[in-house]
């Protein structure tokens, strides 16, 4: 079983496992430690991750991002339309009433739901994981926001499903910063007086700040807070906005009408940000940007600060709001530590630390990777496979679920609503409901605090029905519990629903003891047996009950894997075909060339001019209408075709660089075998004339044999099939060896023993004596037949 955590993240994610008794970050298939989370379609091929980015710009209407961001949303969520859209460039639309995309894809219009996207995106990291693990990937714990609500979170499992994994835990992304800092620290305190560590991570997209107390073996999530729309993206929308406007006025050109040139611009404001958090000003120049105009300026690191005054406003709220949840004072905080890209800019990390007054802030975690190794932490302490120290882990929930219900027909004034899991409440958590009924009820669990949750996320979480109630045998109301729970996940459901039956059993009474082996009289009332005593015992019996939610039918999954299966299948067909288009390319161009220059001397002039034909028709027939659009199976047919013409040139050119090695290494084995036969050393005394006789014989027959071969290759040229091949030499030097090493590794033979010079020789006496009498005779007890 693989041990496999992933970070999904907006820009990219990473992925992480555990192995040699730690925790690598791995590299994708162009080396590097992070994916693009991007998904590009083409006419005939998907482009997911590396090969996404690389064709986005010239593909921008088919190359989908936010995939983090938009999976679990509708189309009409304020979020997406004013704030997700201005980040994506493909069209947006309903897709069975969740948001999704219209591309063309292998010469049609397609629509696909952001959970295939993202099924599709897992897809690629599963394969990656896979390849770099040389074994199948299906367990994975999965990094996601905090502020996920249960639709966000199903989606993401059925995501995760479409693509064959089996989540073992979505894991909130400040929970595994977190694990990830305390699982490795050997001194933590007791847990009467744990230590508080604020982590403030701020990524592309999200700023998440949570407060945390460690102690030895756990650790408490004990608040946390968002802002969702603040990151290193909205610093780049910034600075794209104010060059576009300079440029308009400086170049007379609109940047923002022309996504390509938006998407150079913003290539360009990402790289000045990261100079300017290093230096004091910087220039920015993008060659070409838009109608051959080659667009350049500078910023200051104070003018840029200036820009994004509206940015850094929003940083210290969630802060001071987690530390107000959290009921600590400032001087109760350890230490602040940093974890996210966009904390390199000065301006967000003063922001931060006004924010704590002044604290100092700490960067002992990787800022990029922290996330990844505390999921794969997390992973492995699920993993039957791998041992870790034992690390419990307390996370809460961020958002308060209620459920609500019609009142009873018998008791119109009783209460209809109930918070069930308020902010707070410890994850994993299970909650026993009791409702007193006569007949079928329905229950809806949905969101306490709607306008706390992120956009336009409906409160609605699930619906929750009651098929029938049994009767009371009193007549009154029967009381019905409903088992709820929040699970690892996150995700709160419906999990029974049953009634308790008390049953009365009679216990057996004690039998009357006998008296000295006598029953007692009958008429002896001290003896007489007790009458037998009843015990109750409770029985549930479970009620057929209806849960709706936001989950896919199990049969729309099945679906989307399937056609997610095929579009794998479509694209693996499709990359071997290139890879065998290519084959054929490279050996027409590589043959062509070798055959005048470095094979000139080995290639018959008949057989060049054959060769070079069959490579032009070749190379022909590659750039026809034909060869564009051909079948993997022409390609290598094509392939073989050129190498039944070329392989004996090159197998003659190869045979004269091996065969002086293969000659060589044989003249050394034979030398090395003769010398030890004909040696008069001590250590071949031993063996017999005759056998070394035969050793020689072998020697100088080999050796008679591999002359007159060395004479007979030299008298053929080069351009003709060679008569002594270096797979011949080989089998001659094996030979050789085999019929060499048994004789002259035969051992030397034991000295005889003296008479009378040891204990060998047995006494008279001894030799007179009885023999004992065998083991098992003996009777004597073994080891194993003694308790």
């Amino acid at each position: 079983m693989a041990v496999v955590g992933v970070d999904f993240g907006t820009l990219h994610s990473k992925i992480g496992v555990a192995r040699h008794r730690g925790i690598d970050i791995i590299t994708n298939e162009v080396s590097n430690r992070q994916t693009p989370s991007l998904i590009g379609f083409g006419p005939k091929v998907r482009a997911i991750g590396e090969a996404a980015k690389t064709q986005e710009t010239s593909n921008f209407k088919n190359t989908i991002g936010s995939l983090q961001r938009c999976i679990g949303r509708t189309l009409n969520d304020p979020q997406i339309q004013n704030y997700e859209k201005k980040f994506i460039n493909a069209k947006l639309v309903d897709v069975n009433g969740t948001v999704g995309t219209e591309v063309n894809y292998v010469g049609e219009r397609q629509t696909f739901s952001y959970t295939q996207l993202v099924g599709m995106y897992f897809g690629k990291l599963r394969d990656i994981a896979s390849k770099e693990l040389k074994v199948g990937v299906s367990d994975v714990v999965i990094a996601v926001p905090g502020w996920y609500t249960d639709i966000q979170r199903r989606a993401l499992l059925d995501a995760a499903a479409i693509a064959n994994l089996n989540v073992l835990r979505l894991i909130n992304d400040t929970t595994a910063t977190a694990l990830g800092y305390g699982i490795t620290k050997t001194d933590l305190p007791d847990p009467e007086s744990p230590r508080h560590v604020a982590f403030v991570d701020v990524g592309h997209a999200t700023l998440s700040v949570s407060v945390v107390a460690f102690a030895k073996g756990q650790l408490t999530v004990l608040s946390t807070a968002y802002n969702q729309n603040l990151g290193g993206r909205d610093i780049d929308y910034a600075l794209v906005q104010h060059f576009a406007n300079e440029f308009k006025g400086k170049y007379k050109i609109d940047v923002m009408s022309n996504p390509k040139a938006v998407f150079r611009l913003t290539a360009g404001c990402e790289k000045l940000k990261k100079v300017l958090s290093a230096n004091s000003e910087s220039v920015i120049n993008v060659e070409s940007i838009m109608n051959d105009i080659d667009a350049n300026s500078k910023l200051s690191r104070e003018e840029l600060e200036e820009l994004i005054k509206p940015q850094l406003e929003g940083v210290t709220a969630p802060i001071h709001e987690a530390i107000a949840a959290s009921g600590l004072t400032l001087d109760q905080i350890h230490s602040v530590e940093l974890v996210g890209g966009s904390t390199r800019v000065p301006a967000i990390k003063q922001k931060i630390q006004e924010a704590f007054s002044g604290k100092p802030l700490s960067t002992t975690l990787n800022q990029d990777e922290a996330v990844a190794r505390g999921t794969t932490f997390a992973c492995a302490m699920l993993s039957p496979v791998f041992r870790v120290r034992e690390f419990h882990i307390h996370d809460i929930n961020h958002y308060p679920i209620k459920v609500h219900w019609d009142a009873s027909p018998t008791d119109p004034d009783d209460d209809t609503e109930l918070l069930v899991f308020p902010i707070g409440n410890g994850l994993p958590s299970t909650k026993v409901l009791s409702f007193y009924r006569k007949e079928p009820f329905s229950i809806t669990a949905e969101y306490a605090e709607p306008d706390k949750l992120p956009g336009g996320i409906n409160p609605w979480i699930s619906n929750f029905t009651a098929k029938q109630v049994p009767p009371n045998p009193t007549g009154d109301s029967t009381c019905v519990k409903v088992r709820t729970r929040l699970n690892l996940h996150g995700i709160m459901s419906f999990e029974s629903t049953y009634v308790e039956e008390v049953e009365e059993k009679e216990e057996p009474a004690p039998q009357p003891m006998e008296v000295d082996g006598a029953a007692p009289a009958a008429d002896d009332a001290a003896s007489a047996p007790a009458p037998p005593k009843k015990k109750k015992v409770v029985k549930k019996k479970e009620i057929p009950f209806v849960a709706t939610n936001t989950s896919l039918p199990k049969e729309v999954v099945e679906e989307y894997k399937e056609k997610e299966l095929e579009m794998h299948e479509s694209d693996k067909l499709v990359f071997d075909t290139e890879e065998r288009k290519n084959a054929v390319e490279e050996y027409v161009y590589d043959m062509r060339g070798k055959v005048e220059d470095r094979y000139a001397s080995y290639v018959q002039p008949e057989e060049k001019q054959k060769l070079l034909v069959a490579l032009q028709e070749a190379e022909d027939w590659l750039y026809s209408e034909e060869g564009e659009d051909a079948h993997k199976s022409a390609y290598v047919a094509r392939l073989d075709i050129l190498k039944a013409i070329g392989d004996p040139i090159t197998f003659r050119y190869k045979e004269n660089e091996e065969r002086f090695r293969a000659v060589a290494s044989l003249r050394e084995t034979l030398n090395t075998y003769m010398s030890q036969a004909t040696s008069g050393d001590e250590k071949f005394a031993h063996i017999d004339e005759k056998d070394k006789q035969a050793v020689i014989e072998k020697v100088a027959t080999v050796q008679k044999w591999l002359e007159d071969q060395i004479v007979r290759q030299s008298e053929r040229p080069k351009n003709v099939d060679p008569v002594l091949t270096s797979a011949e030499i080989g089998k001659k030097r094996d030979e050789i060896i085999y019929h060499a090493i048994p004789i002259l590794s035969k051992p030397k033979p034991k000295p005889p023993v003296a008479p009378g010079s040891g204990a060998q020789t047995p006494k008279p006496e001894e030799q007179t004596r009885t023999p004992p009498p065998p083991k098992e005779a003996a009777k004597e007890p073994s080891e194993m037949d003694v308790d």
